[in-house]
């Protein structure tokens, strides 16, 4: 038999910390408690695990940096617990390399099943980056992506965040194909979107304007209405 998936809860609320514990035991897994992101670290240092549950409001170090920092240190899946409606930080986190995210107060019951579906997509071999080590030219830009960074023809550079990448480079794969909102979720954070969820509006939001010569008439990405997004130029990828 395998063995247990061992989950790292990270809360500074001793009740919400305990009780999530305890139900992920009930339902057969193995857990460590942590009340801050530096007990976070200690525990991380004694111990390996296959997913931390993080919250965002803590003392210390707050949950959203706390997982930027854990992305650039290790690749286990980070499932963010956010304040109900703070829409912000649900992005940032995101953005920021969490796996995925649920709103307080929750059901224990949609807090496993994230944790489950979160293990199954980690548990597949990732597919192989097409960008990886290159440079792609589109419209007026270049971006190095190992690097992070675009790079206009007057010189002016601007990085863009991971999650801003993952979301350019799925429209560099498939230029002048429209892309639906839920496409783009699915593939950027691997959920399915709510009747509210504006997560792809944003991410495109905030790309337009390192990208765009003219936010307010988008040329680069499109809208395609009751459709999604389309990248309306020509790609070229070389080394």
């Amino acid at each position: 038999m395998s063995e247990p998936a061992h989950i790292l809860v990270v809360d500074d609320h001793d009740e919400i910390r305990n009780s999530v514990s305890s139900y992920l035991e009930r339902n057969g897994m193995r857990t460590s408690v942590a009340e801050s992101a530096a007990e976070m670290d200690a525990q991380r240092a004694r111990h390996s695990f296959d997913l931390i549950v993080l919250d965002v409001m803590m003392p210390g170090e707050d949950g959203l940096t706390a997982c930027k920092r854990l992305r650039q240190e290790c690749g286990t899946p980070v499932l963010m617990l956010t304040a109900l409606g703070e829409d912000d930080d649900r992005i940032e986190g995101l953005e920021g390399g969490a796996d995925d995210y649920l709103s307080k107060p929750f059901n224990p019951r949609e807090l496993l099943a994230r944790i489950r579906a979160i293990m199954r997509r980690s548990e597949k071999s990732p597919p192989q980056d097409p960008f990886a080590g290159k440079r792609i030219r589109f419209a007026h830009l270049e971006l190095d992506y190992d690097g992070r960074t675009l790079t206009a023809p007057d010189g002016t550079r601007n990085q863009v965040t991971s999650g801003e990448l993952k979301l350019l480079s799925i429209l560099l794969e498939r230029p002048r194909i429209v892309m639906s909102r839920d496409e783009l979720l699915e593939m950027t954070a691997g959920r399915v979107a709510g009747p509210l969820d504006r997560t792809i509006d944003n991410q495109i939001s905030r790309l337009r304007r390192k990208i765009e010569p003219d936010v307010l008439r988008p040329r680069v990405i499109s809208t395609v209405r009751n459709g999604g997004y389309s990248l309306t130029c020509d790609v070229e990828v070389s080394s």
